[in-house]
């Protein structure tokens, strides 16, 4: 296991904005940061990022934390994995204690999986470069591409051996049990219980995450067994997903978010020789046809996409059938084709780095003139095959979600095909309108739906909302202003000299928490959330043993959910940044104002509630049980509205004296 010691290092020296910024674009926003949430698909960014408090809220999927629970949500890493990552990338020697082997039993499936991909990852690796069969034939095939020793070493390339069940023997003399084998797809079991290698006699590219998680595999066969797939990819696993993952990204994230565009081509090879020609921008969609969720992928990191297809008529069509789901994404698309006979991998091979960049450069096209100089070829002078292409124009126009960009390129389109704007945007404003009618039904079904749940019978939401909300406000204010210290007046009842009971004003001075306690404590109240009563009194319990709040050392003793119970309520207020009040002339005020006037009315307002809630109570008992003694329930209820017209009158005048 990790010492503590490692993990105090690991929790000082890691930058929550470095390290996310690894995953996500992030923007300067005041004192904050903000991005495109990296959990949900959205075009607005909602993903904030605090370096003072060091923690992280998406508003969009309501996940948050601290650095480690942002690894362990994105990366799905266990908690050791994600310390043991932010060691490495901060050069932090780890210490461990012996691990037990309860603990190794205890891994769950899908690390496992994690563990059996490495090993195979190491494995073909070493196989390529630490035997005769792999030197000979996947060593030599690698060098024919022009692959350096460097690049082979970067990629982790590897070699299968031709052998039926070479890998997977090693993998069970190792430990490695079968059953994970099969389940990532490294070994394939027949019926009569006999196994072999998926990827037999095959040259390996390994398949990494954003973060270098090793997920699957592709490999190439090298003889011409017209039966066999040239490519054969790793098959849907618990942690791989093909149309979620590029090869390629994790050495190309720093590169993409640097230079604001990225390069998508289609193949392994045609990443790694762009990569090792000094295009290091660059991914592949690993042969599948390009998926929502990858262009999402590249989203995080950039809004600009450049396609880069073979020269030949099927690559420049799969590029057309991309573009289409780049635009609706809201993203910049150009498309870059080579001459007829090369592909990326062979055109970057024949020119340096200074011919590539320029080529790039010079022939990246915007996808209307692309669109409109592929397909006018195929028009030869038709006016129907030319009304067609124009058709198609404006339905690629018609996905860009912003009304300034469809207008350029509707101008843009009318110049190129000699054509007046006026019928392009009469065509296009039918094809809105015909997205926008399809989008009408399917939100009137899901009305529907919503107006049967809606008509059922509900518990009080207003009741569970009120004390929900008093609760939350009472962790909010002990993590914002626990340490603080402010003046509380509390109102005494005392003889005056007519020996009448008169309030008397005392002044006093309370840490925020102090007050808090002391006051819940006077009442014998308890937070009915369970939630927020147990990170209650882990605070109260914190804030007696350390005299400063310190959010990061907090977060590490949370587990991942009340974590992202806190950092929601520490991120409340950067929601605010979200909807830019100021440039709208609205200046919200901030509660650092008056802490004890905002401590105080919440306590008073939680005490009010729960009267009213014991009222009620008592009214219903006595409907419950008609025996109660009536008197005595007239009295009691009668205590309760003076102590509640006590408590009104409280409030009323705490906000007096802050006017």
């Amino acid at each position: 296991m990790i010492t503590r010691e490692t993990i105090d290092k690991v929790f000082e020296t890691a930058r929550v904005e470095e390290v996310i910024g690894d995953f996500v674009q992030l923007k300067r926003a005041g004192s904050n940061f903000k991005g495109l949430s990296p959990f949900s698909d959205e075009r607005s960014p909602s993903f904030m990022v605090s370096p003072v408090k060091q923690i992280w809220k998406d508003f969009s999927s309501g996940k948050g934390g601290s650095v480690v629970t942002f690894l362990m949500e994105h990366e799905h890493f266990t908690y050791p994995e994600a310390i043991r990552y932010l060691a490495k990338k901060y050069n932090i020697e780890i210490e461990e204690t012996e691990v037990s082997q309860e603990d190794r039993i205890e891994a769950n499936e899908k690390e496992s999986l994690y563990l059996v991909s490495e090993f195979a990852k190491t494995y073909f690796h070493d196989t390529l470069l630490n035997t005769e069969e792999g030197k000979a034939i996947g060593l030599s095939y690698f060098k024919e591409r022009g692959f350096t020793n460097e690049t082979i070493a970067k990629f982790g390339l590897g070699y299968s051996p031709e052998t039926w069940d070479a890998f997977t023997k090693e993998a069970l003399s190792k430990g490695y049990q079968l059953d994970y084998l099969e389940k990532v797809g490294l070994t394939i079991t027949r019926e009569d219980g006999k196994h072999f290698d998926r990827f037999k006699g095959r040259v390996m590219f390994p398949i990494q995450s954003l973060s270098g998680r090793n997920l699957g595999f592709g490999g190439r066969i090298l003889t011409n067994d017209k039966k066999a797939a040239k490519y054969l990819n790793s098959p849907e696993s618990d942690i791989y997903h093909k149309s979620k993952v590029l090869y390629g990204i994790f050495h190309a994230k720093q590169a993409i978010a640097k230079q604001n565009n990225c390069y998508l081509v289609e193949g392994y090879t045609d990443v790694i020789q762009l990569h090792q020609a000094g295009i290091e921008n660059v991914v592949a969609s690993s042969g599948t046809a390009l998926t929502p969720d990858q262009i999402r992928l590249i989203n995080r990191l950039t809004k600009n996409i450049t396609v880069l297809f073979d020269g030949d008529a099927a690559g420049l069509r799969a590029s057309i059938r991309g573009i289409d789901l780049i635009l609706e994404e809201g993203m910049n698309v150009k498309v870059c084709s080579f001459p007829d006979g090369d592909d990326p991998d062979s055109f970057a091979r024949k020119n340096s780095y200074d011919d590539l960049v320029q080529y790039l450069e010079n022939n990246a096209k915007d996808f209307i003139q692309f669109k409109a100089s592929l397909l006018m070829n195929e028009a030869n002078n038709d006016p129907i095959k030319k009304a067609d292409l124009i058709r198609d124009m404006v339905v690629s126009i018609s996905k860009i979600p912003d009304r300034i960009k469809r207008e350029i390129y509707i101008q843009e389109t009318a110049r190129i095909m000699d054509i007046s704007e006026q019928v392009l945007l009469n065509t296009l404003a039918q094809l809105v309108q015909k997205d926008i009618t399809e989008a009408g039904k399917k939100q009137k079904q899901e009305q529907k739906a919503f107006e049967v749940v809606k008509n059922e019978p509900q518990v009080s939401q207003e009741r569970v909302n009120i004390i929900y909300e008093l609760e939350r406000k009472i962790l909010e204010m002990l993590l914002l202003y626990g340490s603080q210290e402010a003046d509380f007046d509390d109102y005494i009842l005392k003889a005056n000299e007519e020996g009448e009971m008169v309030e008397e004003k005392e002044t006093n001075t309370y840490k925020v928490f102090q007050r808090i306690y002391l006051s819940l404590q006077e009442d014998e109240v308890e937070l009915a959330h369970p939630t927020f009563k147990e990170i209650y009194s882990d605070l109260i319990q914190y804030y007696n043993q350390n005299e400063v709040f310190n959010v990061e050392h907090y977060l590490m003793q949370l587990s991942p959910e009340h974590s992202q119970v806190v950092t929601d309520i520490l991120m409340s207020e950067e929601r605010e940044l979200l909807h830019n009040w100021e440039t709208k002339h609205i200046y919200v005020k901030t509660k650092t104002q008056n802490v004890g006037q905002y401590v105080s009315e919440t306590i008073i307002s939680l005490r009010e509630y729960l009267i009213n809630k014991l009222i009620q109570d008592l009214m219903g008992s006595f409907q419950a049980e008609p025996e109660t003694d009536l008197e005595e329930l007239k009295t009691m209820i009668n205590d309760y509205n003076k102590l509640k017209v006590s408590l009104t009158n409280k409030i009323g005048r705490i906000r007096s004296i802050y006017l």
